[in-house]
């Protein structure tokens, strides 16, 4: 009987044992697998830097809802110059990122010869066209978004004349004069009209967009001959078209970004390039495993450039004025002071854009 005791007294022992050792010591298990790996965006800005109120930061904001909405992380370069882009590039392939983004069409060069060192590398590019299998290029019809500042700002003129100052003299520079020439050349056909576009350009180089002295320089000559509104395509340069058409009472149009908060009540629009929806949707089709070379074209059709609200203040305006209500007061009066029918032909001018009733001269 005591045998049997012992016995069941030993089973007993070895299960509380083993079940101690169950708790105390948890079983092997496997490691856990690794967090994934984020996705990485190098980007290259083009020399005005971020804070140009224009198209390096609109790229930046497409980045940042890219980092909210798909959890990216991204890093970029801010080059002086041109010659330093390449490096930049070079560091960022060399870095393996998932994608390299590389602003404005003085990348090109720096691209072509990078991206054929580092095939395997994907990048996407504003604003000029690489024909290369690694390269996905982002191009707009900046034309068709002139044009309608263009109507805009021959509707509007009280003198029959209205100024363009354009950064560097480029091609690509050139379509925004062109769309915007053809806006007003519409207007005078349609509304029967006489209004003279007044043009200059900074200069040559990279660094005509980011000359603020000069830009206000040629938009006070411009006034001083009699233009009341100057339409603006010269990056960071285009804060001194602002500061004159300040000084004189006259109003002036903004590009690429909502630059309307930048002198309340004196920018009556800006032509819109949503060069952050374009990176946005070359960033998310990246990640996505849909990355395709070759060229999107961005226009009216597409809601890749056109006119800011000519009617009401918009969340951009108010945020980057931080709620200010003088501020906005001065914008929404601005926006007041449009008269219903042209903001109308605005819209019919767009739709006729979008459908291909009006084809847009580019050269």
């Amino acid at each position: 009987m005591l045998k049997g005791n012992t016995k069941l007294l030993v089973a007993a022992v070895v299960a509380l044992v083993v079940i101690i050792a169950l708790v105390v010591v948890p079983p092997m298990l496997q490691e856990p697998e690794p967090a994934p790996k984020a996705f990485t965006v190098g980007v290259v800005l083009s020399t005005g830097g971020r804070g140009d109120n224009s198209f390096n930061d609109a790229a930046i904001v497409g980045l940042e809802r890219a980092k909210a909405e798909l959890g990216i992380v991204y890093t970029y370069q801010e080059p002086k110059e041109v010659p330093q882009m390449e490096e930049f590039h070079r560091l960022f392939a060399q870095q393996k990122v998932d994608l390299i983004v590389g602003v404005g069409f003085l990348q090109a060069d720096a691209i072509r010869k990078v991206a054929a060192e580092f095939p395997n590398q994907k990048f996407a590019v504003v604003d000029t066209v690489i024909d290369l299998p690694n390269v996905k290029s982002l191009v707009f019809r900046e034309h068709e978004g002139s044009f309608l500042a263009g109507a805009l700002a021959a509707m509007l003129t009280t003198t029959n004349k209205v100024g363009f100052v354009g950064g560097m003299q480029i091609p690509l520079i050139g379509r925004f004069e062109k769309g915007f020439a053809h806006g007003v050349e519409h207007v005078n056909t349609l509304r029967g009209r006489n209004v003279a576009v007044l043009s200059a350009y900074i200069g040559t180089t990279g660094a005509a967009f980011r000359d603020p002295v000069r830009g206000k320089e040629l938009a006070l000559a411009q006034i001083a001959q009699g233009a009341d509104i100057v339409y603006h395509a010269s990056g960071g340069s285009g804060q001194g078209v602002f500061e004159a058409a300040a000084e004189k009472g006259v109003k002036a149009i903004g590009v690429d970004s909502n630059q309307n908060w930048i002198k309340p009540g004196s920018i009556v629009a800006s032509m819109l390039k949503r060069v952050d929806v374009a990176v946005f949707g070359a960033v998310k089709a990246t990640k996505e495993g849909a990355f395709v070379a070759g060229a999107s074209s961005f226009g009216v059709k597409e809601g890749g450039v056109g006119l800011t609200d000519l009617a009401a203040v918009t969340d951009v305006e108010k945020a980057a004025l931080k709620n200010d209500a003088a501020q906005i007061a001065l914008i929404q009066r601005m926006k007041d002071a449009i008269p219903a029918e042209v903001r109308q032909l605005i819209t019919d001018l767009a739709a006729q854009i979008a459908d291909g009733r009006i084809v847009v001269r580019s050269e």
